[in-house]
């Protein structure tokens, strides 16, 4: 990074300021040794602080004294950043006001507009005819009550302010310089675990800001094709070759190129999902919008000289014998036919140079080599324990992807045995994602939760051999892996090395499980909470917020904000667009159009003091596209909690505060989603869970509670980041602290607001 330009252009700053802030901090382009402590903040800095404050933040010492070397246009530039990201100039207003008080509207009020409507006055209706055409009779809806029309959805007034300054707490921010930028760019191009949707975001502007460190190491494919897709682009296509190991590597990008997917999928097995995903979205198929049809030509195999030239010198440059290469490329050898005849392989495999890639496609062709697959399938349909242990050691990746499977076939302490000698060969991730499985496999009566390459969650049911072992024995096979691989864990932590002598592990770690299989796709533009985070309700009461819309034209386009309470009977409590009260929550109203370019906001207010009353349980968020074949892009959605009584306008009903907003996510482009379960209220313990659910549904009917609870345990079983450093402080002999600044190794909070520093625990 010694090359790095000293000065930073307008462009840059606003993409690093955007990063920072993910990390609850402000870029400024200078060195911490020039920053003067003693100085006296200036009035221009006190203003911009005041700003900060009406937002919901305050700032580090640090901070504050590095703000006296900015200038007034950087402080106006950072203040606009924040605005924007907290949405503080869109429009807030919902369609009643002061919907705290309900309106009283009833299934009535509809009934009578509709007839009025398609008989009009000349029946004899009398009321009042609104922008939108729909008259409404005299004696239905109170229409002083609200922002538009109360029969279609439609809004006519908006807002041009918010509230501030609400908040009973402030989030510090950190300063954070070049320096600490390339931290985070370096450590999200190492995590050992995938990147979710916000860090990929922050790659993605990272990587137009610094060049791609000589000595890079990437540890996943995901991330590796991502910054090889990037490398292309900036013609930069011999550099990236150092990225690509495999055969399997060089097919990924190519089939990442095509479809932005890493995993590689037949294409007439995608497109028939494609034609099924189609269906159940939108509904049956118009061909002459086939979204199927779409993406078979899409998917057509046509590529330049230049494509071409490129995959050659690729392949020839594998650091593979032919026949590793053969082999690498058997499992799908009928896609690597026709790619091999799409980029013209042949011709380039005669031209001089281009010697490795002859003999590897002689090789293929001739099909002289062993697929090690088919021989450890074999021995496994005959039965033969001992030749499948043996093979499965020598590819330790594989064996752990399959060792559920292998111990219920084989007996677990046969299969751990053999698995125990292999395992500190394994990367971390692996290792812990399988303690974190465990549990939930082995039982019967779980529903385990995946999310294919459409990232719709769906349910897998229980492997069928569990049935033929007892409950004891399920049990002990659980805690055989989670013994297994914590022992694995504490000999990687004894062999690093530390001069540290004590650590301090803040306690909110021990409630946030290690990203390891979880990955949200929205993006946090304020925080990189990890999915599992649990947020403290400080008040007696919970805002959620939807707002969607920004910079469209006005239109019908109809999202909706609902959530579900579930009470200690069984029953269950829905607050809705068809139902705008219920026990402990309230409704702004359903909005179905929006205004022009600033978009539209709905809310649902939840009373804690209530929901206790009613015995709830728990209550969980979701938002729903009702309208579109998939959730708005840059749809905001979160929620609100203040210690103080939050206020709602009885003018204009807005009752959004960026200074109370405790999370808050935005729907990136390329987003499929129908629904979305955003959060969960333990009602109990006053805690909200984020968390993140997507599904296939016009309402919140279609996330099951089955679905719900099932992730919610998963989260629950996961290990956490404070349990992983308790085995670090163990094997290393530190000694735990309860001040971090009593102690030589520190994780907090925000420490842990960088994932892919997180995930340097699990590297080892």
């Amino acid at each position: 990074m010694s090359n790095r330009r000293q000065r930073l252009q307008a462009g840059e700053k606003s993409n690093l300021t955007k990063v920072a802030l993910r990390y609850r901090a402000v870029f400024l382009d200078l060195q911490r040794e020039d920053i003067h402590m003693q100085s006296k903040v200036t009035v221009p800095v006190m203003a911009f602080i005041a700003r900060l404050k009406e937002n919901g933040y305050s700032v580090s010492e640090e901070l504050l004294h590095a703000l006296n070397a900015v200038s007034v246009n950087r402080l106006a530039e950072i203040t606009e950043c924040i605005n924007d990201a907290l949405g503080v100039h869109l429009n807030w207003a919902p369609l009643v006001k002061g919907w705290d008080t309900p309106t009283g509207e009833t299934i009535i009020d509809h009934l009578l507009t509709l007839v009025a409507n398609i008989f009009g006055e000349e029946a004899g209706f009398k009321g009042t005819t609104l922008p939108c055409g729909h008259l409404i009779p005299e004696g239905t809806f109170p229409l002083e009550r609200y922002n538009g029309c109360p029969f279609c959805g439609t809004p006519f007034d908006t807002a041009d302010f918010v509230y501030k300054g609400q908040a009973s707490k402030l989030k510090e921010l950190r300063l954070f310089t070049v320096k600490d930028l390339e931290h985070v760019f370096n450590t999200l191009l190492s995590s050992a675990t995938p990147l979710d949707g916000t860090q990929k975001d922050t790659l993605q502007l990272l990587l137009r800001e610094f060049p791609l460190p000589d000595d890079v190491h990437i540890t996943m494919k995901e991330t590796a094709m991502f910054v090889i897709k990037t490398q292309v682009e900036q013609d930069k296509a011999d550099a990236a070759s150092k990225l690509l190991k495999t055969p399997t590597d060089i097919l990924r990008y190519l089939w990442y190129e095509k479809t932005g997917y890493v995993q590689i999928i037949e294409p007439r097995t995608l497109v028939a999902h494609a034609r099924k995903l189609y269906t159940h979205i939108w509904g049956p198929l118009d061909r002459s919008a086939d979204a199927a049809t779409a993406m078979k030509q899409n998917l057509r195999l046509k590529y330049d000289r230049k494509s071409c030239l490129r995959v050659a010198k690729w392949l020839n440059a594998l650091p593979m014998t032919a026949r590793q290469a053969a082999e690498n490329m058997n499992s799908k050898r009928g896609m690597w036919v026709r790619m091999i005849r799409a980029l013209r392989l042949g011709e380039y495999s005669r031209k001089k140079g281009f010697e490795s890639l002859a003999e590897l496609l002689d090789v293929f062709y001739k099909q002289d080599y062993i697929t090690w697959q088919g021989h450890v399938d074999h021995a496994r349909i005959t039965n033969d324990a001992d030749k499948t242990l043996a093979m499965l050691k020598e590819r330790p990746g594989l064996f752990a992807r399959c060792l559920f499977a292998t111990m219920l076939r084989f007996g677990s302490t046969k299969v751990l045995a053999s698995f125990d000698e292999i395992a500190d060969k394994l990367p971390a991730r692996l290792l812990l994602s399988l303690g974190n499985a465990a549990d939930t496999y082995f039982d019967p009566k779980e529903v385990r939760l995946a999310r294919p390459i459409t990232g719709v969650t769906k349910k897998i049911e229980p492997n069928k051999l569990l049935a033929l072992y007892s409950d004891d024995d399920r049990r002990q096979m659980v805690q055989a892996v989670n013994d297994l691989y914590k022992a694995s864990m504490k000999r990687r932590f004894a062999t690093c090395q530390t001069e540290a002598k004590t650590i301090f592990i803040d306690p909110a770690l021990y409630h946030i499980p290690v990203s390891v299989g979880d990955r949200s796709t929205t993006i946090q533009d304020l925080s990189c909470a990890l999915m599992g985070t649990r947020f403290p309700v400080e008040g007696d009461a919970v805002r959620l917020f939807l707002q969607w819309g920004k910079g469209l034209h006005a239109q019908h386009l109809d999202m909706d904000l609902s959530c579900r309470i579930s009470l200690s009977d069984g029953k269950i409590a829905e607050c809705a667009y068809y139902q705008l009260t219920c026990v402990g929550a309230k409704h702004s109203g359903d909005i179905r159009s929006i205004p022009e370019m600033v978009g539209t906001a709905e809310y649902i207010e939840l009373s804690l003091p209530e929901l206790e009353q009613a015995k709830a349980k728990y209550v969980t968020f979701t938002c729903n596209a009702y309208s579109a074949g998939a959730l708005s892009p840059n749809l905001m959605v979160g929620w609100m909690d203040s210690a103080y009584p939050m206020k709602i306008s009885e003018k204009k009903g807005v009752a959004y505060d960026p200074s109370c907003v405790q999370h808050i996510v935005r729907i990136s482009e390329g987003n499929l989603s129908k629904g979305l379960v955003f959060g969960v209220l333990d009602v109990t313990k006053r805690e909200i869970i984020w968390l993140e659910m997507p599904f296939t549904s016009q309402t919140l009917r279609g996330a099951d509670s089955a679905s719900v609870e099932a992730l919610l345990h998963k989260l629950e079983t996961k290990t956490t980041i404070g349990a992983l450093l308790d085995m670090k402080a163990k094997a290393q002999n530190l000694v735990v602290m309860e001040k971090a600044d009593e102690a030589d190794e520190v994780y907090t909070y925000e420490w842990a607001l960088n994932p892919a520093a997180v995930s340097t625990l699990i590297s080892l």
